[in-house]
């Protein structure tokens, strides 16, 4: 999925449990763990605003987007002489 989750990088800054923000956003801890592990496949917005304040963050600090495919110039080609990547 092009977006990955980071709440692990604000919980371990803050210095919380995952059962504790789950606590304090108002989420089962089995929630958070989906949404943590990236399973999720959306998210409330209301559910996004609690943990940033709870986190004291921005929801760009929780999510960010990553490229799923390698561009064409990314990939190695191979050495038609060597055939080593």
């Amino acid at each position: 999925m092009p977006i990955a989750v980071d709440i692990d990088v604000m919980l371990a800054r803050r210095k919380m449990s995952v059962g504790e923000l789950a606590d304090r956003v108002g989420i089962t801890p089995a929630n958070l763990a989906v949404l943590k592990n990236g399973r999720a496949k959306a998210v409330r917005f209301a559910t996004l605003a609690a943990l940033c304040e709870v986190l004291e963050c921005q929801p760009g600090d929780l999510l960010r987007w990553e490229e799923s495919t390698p561009r064409a110039d990314d990939v190695p080609q191979r050495d038609h002489e060597t055939g080593v990547m």
